[in-house]
């Protein structure tokens, strides 16, 4: 063991308990980038197949248990987390073959379970994937029906991995229709009628299947009652795509396959299913846009895209000449970014004005029916459904209102309640605000600050920043029993959607992506100085908080400026950016971040920035709490491990640095909610202890 100590913030009766961290070996490998050699002395912490890696682990989760275990108010907060938590969940139905579905959760179980009603209105459960294993660590994916609903596809996740297994099922009599398929990745399943359905996925790779590169993704159509080897490769054999997807038009006419090597950009081509060994039609050669068919009336398609429309248009063209020059607007761009669904033989356009949703209504020709009114100011989301429905659905939520569903009549344009959650949370008592603060360059960027009302601005409130700034992801407000344990316990909740996010479409976009990165994190170093300007908090109150892209973001900002926040909370996040493209999927995110191999000039500013690659001696970083699963093949945990051992070595002062590590965990879909709620209860009582709190009593009252 180290002799390397640091020590926990307490109350001022309080003495602060030593750490003692593990050792963590220090290698010698160096690499050399453009003649510039860059030392990697944690490398062995890669290889996650490694006894060594398992010991390290081990080591350091009990470490982090022993000192989560000596917080005082940690049982407390886990009770009122899963009080808070365990009300019913119910989705929106939907109707296949001769039976409608939902999913239910009775309020603490693990996975919520898929259950199903006939024309008579019994009840029976459909999937219970709290059944797929002891631990519940076996979670549901997609499920995708036959054209006639008779059959069902359905994909599992074992131990939060990116790789599933399909499970074929008669959905009358419940029997398994034949072998499971197995090693399929970052797919849907897509019916073609009843006989069997396109899937996608990359060749098993050699070495660890949960950090090996993968890189050749490909589109196979499986024919029932044969073999998965004997699979067609429909697309991806010839021409080397990272990620290839397709999908079946409702009417079973087109096979539409979208083709691409990066998060942003994609090849589109369409294939005329009722006519044998018809070619692949290419729409779109290029990755200069993003572009999807959404609908089809016969040959007639409907395309969304950015192509010349930076926040996204509806057009239309025919199949029989469909390349972009003859793409016509029938739903225009306008300032607001748009993302549509088509539901009930309609187009609902859903625009993100500010971050908050705003849908219109509008008839296949292009023709506004009506804007939706929306209950309030939030992020609505659904009205996705087959032409013949004629009742669809959306749900609602903000910051402070949980999600609630809502029946919607498409002919009539009349909403109503159809299912509302009963959580022992009083909204009324809540206020969230959108400020607009400016970031270093002087642009204008938005945040949500959500408390509970008759806050005092002195400076001495906690509260948690979150953010992502990434990936063309947007961050709407959405309601979180996580937060309201928070701000029910006297916290500030706030939120900034930064740049390299989608709120403002394209151009926004680009702004936080590879060379214009650092505009990111000045957003958010922006946004902190703002909470604390404004006496919303100060530096020994605040955290930071992000995932996978948001855990790069945290940690490039507590490097850059750990005098800024007392607790920071990297989660799953992509640490060594030098090294992230040689991982599983990592070199599709070249879009966003550049590789280390693009250029000398590219490779210097990754490494100005990357946490790994700048943890400096004798700094003071604030206490963190980093925080990863040992199976997630999406950002390998490697990247964390790594982060954590150059904090524990070069840590400064009496800050903790501690990483927790979810064992049979992955990058965070599918987490059983007894370890989601585990998780969320030791990073708010880590953060409030490291700003002084004994008590949950004294967070509201200090």
């Amino acid at each position: 063991m180290a002799v390397s100590t640091s020590m926990a913030s307490f109350g001022q009766n309080q003495k602060p308990t030593p750490i003692t961290y593990p050792k963590t070996a220090k290698g010698e490998t160096v690499d050399v980038y453009f003649d510039t050699k860059v030392s990697d002395p944690y490398r062995w912490l890669e290889d996650d197949k490694s006894a060594e890696t398992a010991a390290w682990v081990k080591e350091e989760n009990k470490v982090t248990y022993d000192y989560l275990s000596q917080i005082p108010f940690r049982d407390a907060l886990k009770a009122r987390l899963e009080k808070l938590w365990n009300y019913e969940k119910i989705s929106a139905p939907f109707k296949e073959g001769n039976f409608i579905y939902y999913y239910k959760n009775n309020g603490l179980q693990n996975q919520s379970v898929l259950y199903r009603k006939d024309a008579k209105g019994k009840e029976e459960v459909f999937l219970d994937p709290n059944t797929f294993s002891k631990l519940g660590t076996t979670s549901l994916g997609g499920v995708d029906f036959s054209k006639d609903g008779s059959k069902v596809a359905y994909s599992i996740s074992e131990g939060g991995s990116d790789w599933r297994k399909v499970i074929l099922m008669d959905v009358n009599t419940f029997k398994k229709l034949e072998d499971t398929l197995v090693d399929v990745k970052f797919s849907g399943v897509s019916w073609k009628g009843n006989e069997g359905f396109y899937y996608s996925s990359y060749d098993k790779p050699k070495g660890s299947e949960l950090s090996a590169k993968t890189d050749q993704h490909k589109l196979y159509y499986h024919k029932l009652g044969t073999a998965q080897k004997d699979d067609k490769v429909i697309f991806g054999a010839d021409q080397k795509r990272r990620y290839v997807g397709g999908s079946v038009t409702e009417d079973n006419h087109y096979l539409v396959i979208t083709a691409a090597n990066s998060t942003y950009g994609n090849e589109l081509y369409i294939q005329d299913l009722t006519k044998p060994n018809s070619p692949i039609v290419t729409i779109v050669d290029n990755f200069n846009s993003d572009n999807n068919i959404i609908e089809n009336e016969g040959e007639k398609l409907f395309i969304e895209t950015d192509l010349n429309a930076p926040n996204k248009r509806i057009v239309s063209v025919g199949f029989s000449n469909p390349k972009p020059e003859n793409w016509k607007d029938v739903i225009p761009e306008t300032e607001n970014v748009l993302t549509p669904t088509t539901g009930a033989g309609y187009f609902f356009a859903n625009y993100m004005k500010d971050a908050v949703s705003i849908v219109k209504q509008y008839e296949y020709s292009g023709k506004l029916v009506r804007e939706i009114q929306l209950p309030g100011l939030g992020t609505a989301t659904g009205f996705g459904s087959k032409k013949e429905e004629k009742t669809l659905y959306y749900s609602f939520t903000n910051y402070i209102t949980p999600g609630t569903i809502y029946s919607f009549e498409p002919k009539a344009g009349k909403s109503a309640v159809y299912a509302q959650p009963k959580v022992d949370f009083k909204s009324e008592d809540y206020v969230s605000t959108q400020v607009f603060y400016t970031s270093k360059d002087g642009t204008k960027v938005p945040m949500i600050i959500t408390h509970k009302k008759g806050l005092k601005l002195d400076g001495n409130n906690p509260t948690i920043l979150y953010g992502y700034g990434g990936f063309n992801i947007s961050l709407t407000p959405s309601f979180g029993i996580s937060n309201a344990v928070w701000m029910e316990n006297g916290g500030i909740y706030a939120v900034a959607n930064l740049r390299g996010g989608g709120e403002y479409g394209k151009k926004w976009h680009d702004a936080g992506t590879k060379m214009q990165k650092q505009n990111v994190f000045d957003d958010f170093i922006a946004a902190a100085e703002y909470l604390i300007a404004q006496n919303y908090t100060s530096p020994n109150y605040l955290a930071i908080r992000g995932g996978s892209n948001g855990g790069l973001l945290v940690g490039a900002t507590m490097t850059q400026r750990p005098d800024l926040m007392k607790v920071a909370l990297p989660a799953v996040g992509v640490m060594d950016m030098l090294r992230y493209h040689t991982f599983t999927s990592g070199a599709g995110w070249a879009f966003d971040y550049g590789t280390s191999a693009d250029s000398k000039e590219m490779f210097e500013y990754l490494k100005s920035y990357s946490p790994v690659q700048n943890v400096k001696t004798g700094v003071q970083y604030p206490a963190t709490l980093v925080t990863t699963g040992d199976h997630d093949d999406r950002v390998v945990p490697a990247h964390s491990f790594k982060f954590a051992a150059e904090l524990q070595e070069k840590q400064t002062g009496t800050n903790p640095v501690l990483i927790r590590i979810d064992i049979n965990a992955g990058h965070g879909a599918g987490k059983s909610l007894a370890a989601t709620i585990q998780e969320i209860c030791d990073i708010q009582a880590f953060t409030l202890f490291n700003m002084g709190f004994t008590t949950l009593s004294t967070v509201s009252n200090p």
